[in-house]
């Protein structure tokens, strides 16, 4: 496996070796004495989710303020572009944000750490993606920063549609206006 940081350091694409011939392809999606050895990663994973969307379906940019979760995100089937802000009021990067495709065919991963938002916007016809969090779903406690913030600025690439939103994606706060990490 291979670990490269982002422009957001904290924040790791995972690249797995990959085993292919004429029956197919082996991959090891994940491996806890790899990621430490690779990436230095000796977190605790407690929950799988897994979501399949279609195209132009927006998630995010979800966090939970406290039980922050670490995300190690895959896309098994289709494409998405996944998305990273920093939330941590003490960092100096505080409100950048960082932005990978991540597919079934290329197989890469993103590490997001705790303290981070996260989003993914759908670029194929469905897209499914699993992934690992280091702390337990709590809904009380998550929150959302809005996807199009124009502090945050992310560049989602244009598929020729408008995103298609959850009722409660649609009512995200503006960065300036939402809770987030002190430290």
């Amino acid at each position: 496996m291979k670990a490269t940081p982002t422009d957001l350091p904290e924040v790791l694409l995972l690249e797995p070796r990959v085993f292919q011939d004429e029956r197919g392809f082996f991959v090891e999606s994940y491996n806890r004495r790899t990621l430490a050895e690779v990436a230095g990663l000796h977190d605790e994973f407690v929950q799988d989710n897994h979501s399949r969307s279609a195209r132009g379906v927006l998630r995010g940019l979800h966090y939970q303020l406290l039980q922050p979760q670490g995300k190690l995100v895959r896309c098994s089937a289709g494409r998405i572009f996944d998305v990273a802000v920093d939330l941590r009021r003490a960092s100096p990067r505080f409100g950048r944000w960082v932005g990978v495709e991540l597919s079934g065919e290329n197989f890469r991963q993103l590490w997001v750490p705790p303290g981070f938002g996260h989003g993914f916007l759908v670029l194929s016809d469905t897209a499914e993606v699993q992934y690992k969090t280091t702390d337990y779903y709590a809904p009380q406690h998550e929150r959302c920063v809005r996807w199009d913030d124009p502090a945050v600025g992310i560049r989602w690439p244009d598929i020729g549609m408008a995103p298609v939103l959850s009722a409660k994606d649609r009512q995200g706060l503006p960065l300036a206006e939402a809770e987030v990490f002190d430290r």
